[in-house]
This record gives structure tokens, C-alpha cells and sequence, in this order.
């Protein structure tokens, strides 16, 4: 490999944490609301519950993977050596979907966060600003890139922390429990890609391992810290905002309409909307967006990046800038495409869209996690899954039955996926023409 397709190694294990819940916490301000209409409150705690079990499942099987084979195409590195070179490249164009997809998804709750501010601003061009300045921030250097996500990140986790403590006290069972289950067993179903969107993202800190100082030791405890903070934001980003006015009360707005703020939706009904705590929630909202924003187009800018290098897409898309030591081709051409993206969808679409690609992702991840244990059982492994080989057998049945679940929920947006997964397939077997030198390599 030539020394311009080198990525620097700069991150630590502090930086890969606020890597970690940076790339996820926006999740925790919008978009999960959604789940509320379709499954109620009983509905989406039950789909919450399940995709809990199943991250935590799958981070565990996901470090044993990123120690031993720290790559920047996470995934795709993954099943290429688990299962050869076809699926590789299909679960590297599922990953790119997931990580080219969240992004449009999240800069349409940070447009409906400044609107709330500006509200002669239209949102999408908030947006659009939004995409052209932090893909320009990962372009100049993946230190400086990772420092600010650590900031913005314990900015975010401050929020929900001063929204949780404005709003504990004023929980109700009864707002817990209304309206339970309006859609029945079915709303379950309905509601689990919003309950993944709580944790959707998190993966994307393998693909930084070519730029940790100490890969082998540092990524397990990034996935492990990070993890755990989610988990425990989660919890009280759910039961607090929830807890003060029942679901429908942080869906919908006055006018009717869907929301992307859900949390300065509850807060108003306590404080109103002239009180500063509920201008500070919506400040610190808009920290928490910008970090998953932010940390998307990073990790998304790596997974484009690996599968140029590799060849499977233009190899322009797979050079590093010589000066920066990023790879600033691949950044620049995933936001053209999320531009594009953002102007044709809604935010329930793209993220429904982006949960199909991850839940892809964490089948190819799960089943490469068994796969490499039989086929490599000498690889150097500096993390083991714990309760092999119950936890990625655990990962992969819940990520399967939830892809399930969401491809019968949505068939439309789910055929159009499978639509783009196959013209990809097809578009690799016509025109990739490095097979036999990649795999020699």
C-alpha cells in the first residue's frame, strides 16, 4: 500500500468514546418519537427493550472483530475474510447505505432545531449549511474532527443529563402507561426501527480503527464505555420524556404535525416555551444532532473510502489527501449524495432506509463473528466475545427478525433497497476488474 493511502493514527480511548456516543446520541433527541405512534408507549418500550439486548449482543461480537482485523472498512473487511469476496461487497454497500443514509436523516432534525430559533430559516437550507461545514471540518484532519466530536458529545450528554433532572420529578404512571398498545402486537413490529435509532451508528467506531494509536486495546473499551452510557441515556431519555405528558404528547404538534423535538416538546409542557431551560434543552439538542451528524460523516467518509482503496468503487474514492492524511474524496462525494438525499425524503423515510442498512450490517457482522471463530481459529484475537456462541447467535436471530419486521412494515422503502443492493451487485460483477490482484493482496 502507498504511503498516500494511509490513514493517521491519532485517536485515543477517549476520543474513540466520544467517537462512540457521538455517533449514536442523536438518537436520544429525535427521530425515536416516531416509534410512539406507530406502537404506543407499551409497544416501543418493548421494541427498545429488544434492541438493547440486540446491540449489546452485537458490540461484543463487533470488538472481537475490530481488535483482530482493524481495518477502515469495519464490516466489509470483516466478511470478506469470513466469507469471501461477494458477500464482502455486499455487506460493505449495506454498511455505506446505513452510513450515506443517517446523515440526511439527522441534518433534518438539526434544520427543525435552528428553525425553532430562526424560524424565517427553512430548515433544509439549515441543513444544507450544516453538510457542507463539518464535511469540511473532517476534510482538514481526523484529530481535529475527533476533538470537537469529543466536545459537542459531552455537550450532548450534559443535555439530556439537565433535561432528565428538570423532568424526573414530574413523572406519571399514568402517562407511562396511556394508550398502550393502539396498534396491538403488531405495533411492535412497527416500532422497532425507531427503537434501533436509539443505537444506530454505534458500529461505525470500528471503522476508526486505522486511526486508533492501539487498535487491539483501545477499541474494546471505546464499544464497551460507550455502550454503557447509551444504554443508560436511553433509559432516561424514554421514561423522562414520556413520563410528563404521555407519547402523542412529544409526536405531534399543536398544529398536528409530526416533530422532530420531541424533548423541547415535553420541557414546554412544564416550563413553556419562554423559560431559558427550555431554550437550553433545544441548544443542547442541537449539540447532540451535530455530534451524530458530525461523527456519520466520518465514519461513512472511512467505509466509501475502503471500498474505493479495495477497488470496488472508482479508485479515486479510495485516495488519501496528502496533506490532511484524510480521505477527502470520498467525504466530498458522500455529501453530494446526502444532499441529494436530503431534498428528495422525509426523516422518517431515510431513517427507516438507513435502519435496513445497519440491520444488514449487524447480520453480515454477527454471522462473520462465527465464521471466522471455525475458519481462523489461530487469528490473534485481543478481545473474545464473551458466552460464545450464544451472543452473536443472539445478535444475529434479533437483527434478522427485526429485518424482517421492518422489511414487512415498510415493503416500498424495503424494495427499494433491495433494488439498490442488486444494481450494486450487478454494477460490481460488469466493471470490477482488480478480482484476482485484489485477492492476491
Amino acid at each position: 500500500m502507498s504511503q498516500n493511502e494511509n490513514l493517521h493514527r491519532s485517536l485515543t480511548p477517549t476520543l474513540l468514546w466520544g467517537l462512540g456516543v457521538g455517533y449514536v446520541i442523536s438518537g436520544m433527541y429525535f427521530g425515536w418519537n416516531f416509534g410512539l405512534e406507530k406502537g404506543g408507549t407499551l409497544g416501543m418500550a418493548i421494541a427498545t427493550v429488544l434492541s438493547v439486548i440486540m446491540y449489546v449482543c452485537f458490540t461484543l461480537g463487533y470488538a472481537e472483530l475490530s481488535c483482530a482485523i482493524p481495518k477502515a472498512g469495519g464490516v466489509f473487511d470483516y466478511a470478506t475474510r469470513a466469507l469471501g469476496r461477494d458477500w464482502g461487497f455486499m455487506a460493505g454497500i449495506a454498511q455505506v447505505f446505513e452510513f450515506v443514509l443517517a446523515p440526511p436523516a439527522i441534518s433534518v432534525g438539526i434544520g427543525a432545531h435552528i428553525n425553532l430559533f430562526f424560524p424565517e430559516l427553512p430548515p433544509t437550507y439549515a441543513a444544507l449549511g450544516a453538510y457542507m461545514l463539518f464535511t469540511l471540518l473532517n476534510v482538514v484532519g481526523v484529530q481535529l474532527a475527533a476533538t470537537f466530536e469529543l466536545l459537542i458529545t459531552f455537550l450532548a450528554v450534559a443535555g439530556l443529563i439537565l433535561f432528565a433532572g428538570a423532568t424526573y420529578n414530574q413523572i406519571s404512571i399514568q402517562n407511562l402507561t396511556a394508550n398502550a398498545l393502539p396498534n396491538g402486537w403488531a405495533g411492535v413490529w412497527a416500532a422497532l426501527p425507531f427503537s434501533i435509532w436509539f443505537f444506530l451508528g454505534i458500529e461505525g467506531l470500528a471503522n476508526a480503527a486505522e486511526e486508533s494509536r492501539n487498535p487491539q486495546r483501545d477499541l474494546i473499551r471505546g464499544f464497551g464505555s460507550a455502550m454503557l452510557t447509551l444504554v443508560v441515556l436511553c433509559a432516561f431519555t424514554f421514561v423522562c420524556s414520556v413520563g410528563v405528558g404521555g407519547g402523542e404528547a412529544i409526536v405531534y404538534k399543536p398544529d398536528g404535525t409530526t416533530s422532530d423535538s420531541p424533548l423541547p416538546l415535553a420541557l414546554a409542557r412544564l416550563v413553556g416555551e419562554a423559560n431559558p431551560l427550555y431554550f437550553a434543552v433545544i441548544v443542547f439538542g442541537l449539540f447532540g444532532l451535530v455530534a451524530s451528524f458530525h461523527g456519520l460523516l466520518m465514519a461513512a467518509g472511512r467505509a466509501t473510502f475502503e471500498m474505493g482503496r479495495i477497488r470496488h468503487f472508482p479508485g479515486v474514492l479510495g485516495k488519501v489527501h496528502a496533506k490532511f492524511k484524510t480521505p477527502t474524496n470520498a467525504l466530498v462525494v458522500n455529501m453530494l449524495v446526502g444532499i441529494l438525499i436530503l431534498f428528495s425524503n422525509t426523516a422518517a423515510e431515510i431513517i427507516i432506509l438507513s435502519v435496513l442498512g445497519a440491520l444488514t450490517l449487524y447480520c453480515f457482522g454477527s454471522i462473520s463473528v462465527i465464521q471466522l471463530r471455525r475458519k481462523e481459529p489461530a487469528l490473534k484475537r485481543p478481545f473474545l466475545s464473551p458466552a460464545y456462541p450464544f451472543v452473536p447467535l443472539c445478535a444475529l436471530i434479533l437483527a434478522g427478525v427485526a429485518l424482517v419486521a421492518v422489511a414487512v412494515s415498510n415493503p416500498l422503502l424495503t424494495g427499494y433497497y433491495i433494488g439498490a443492493l442488486v444494481v450494486a451487485f450487478v454494477l460490481y460483477k460488469v466493471f470490477n476488474r482488480n478480482e484476482e490482484t485484489e485477492t492476491q493482496k
